[in-house]
């Protein structure tokens, strides 16, 4: 297994130009796309293809990393039962959070957004992917030696990439998603049978908006203030 580039050499890069007036016309066409993405609360049950969610974790898988370690490992949830088992614990992680964790600050600045312990979403919508981020990787040694463990760098900057890319992909597809953070998380690595030095990242709920499905006002920076040109 080669985890560098070294390990492959190079090739030549696969690019491909466009005209400025063009590059204009994608970018805009781009952004008129992303400007409606937003994060959803209220999902139907329709099935979504596999394909699309398998698609989209390649756009993910795309992303750069520190040193090409590629540090995450995704886990794509359908099935009823394991869905509800992810929500009866993130449910009582959230009771924690709203009840004792969370400071007056932080419940005053989440109530605009109508958010509380309760997240049906979590066995409504018919995929849950659970990002992981890997501290390290475990690569087969010759000779059954075992396997070697390499330490992954920029972590927590790769994982975040890939996460972005994932989210805009299945946009992109037509699904709406909702990024849950239940704190801690450990729990997943129990559920999804994932190993210790894997760290729950983040769940990402993904499906068709339920009809009639309404979010919050909310208003996005402008340019000149999101962005400094020097």
């Amino acid at each position: 297994m080669s985890v560098t580039p070294a390990a492959n050499g190079f090739i030549p890069l696969a690019f491909e130009e466009h005209t400025a007036e063009e590059m204009m016309g994608r970018a805009t066409r781009f952004h008129d796309l992303m400007r409606l993405r937003r994060t959803v609360r209220d999902f139907s049950d329709r099935p979504v293809p596999p394909e699309v969610i398998e698609h989209a974790l390649l756009t993910a898988g795309s992303a750069p990393s520190g040193a090409h370690r590629q540090p995450w490992h995704f886990v794509v949830v359908t099935n009823p039962a394991k869905k509800a088992e992810i929500r009866e614990a993130a449910e009582r992680e959230e009771r924690e959070f709203y009840g004792r964790r969370a400071s007056k600050e932080w419940l005053e600045a989440l109530a605009p957004l109508g958010t509380d312990a309760n997240k049906p979403f979590l066995t409504t919508a018919p995929v849950l992917i659970a990002v992981f981020l890997k501290r390290f990787t475990l690569v087969e040694s010759d000779a059954g030696a075992g396997p070697t463990r390499l330490k992954n760098y920029y972590t927590t900057e790769s994982v975040g990439i890939a996460t972005g890319f994932l989210i805009a992909a299945l946009h992109n597809a037509g699904l709406a998603t909702l990024t849950h953070t239940p704190s801690p998380m450990r729990f997943l690595n129990a559920l999804l049978d994932r190993p210790r030095h894997e760290r729950p990242y983040l769940l990402l709920v993904a499906g068709y908006p339920a009809p009639g499905a309404k979010v919050p006002v909310l208003e996005r920076y402008p340019l000149d203030r999101l962005a400094t040109f020097v």
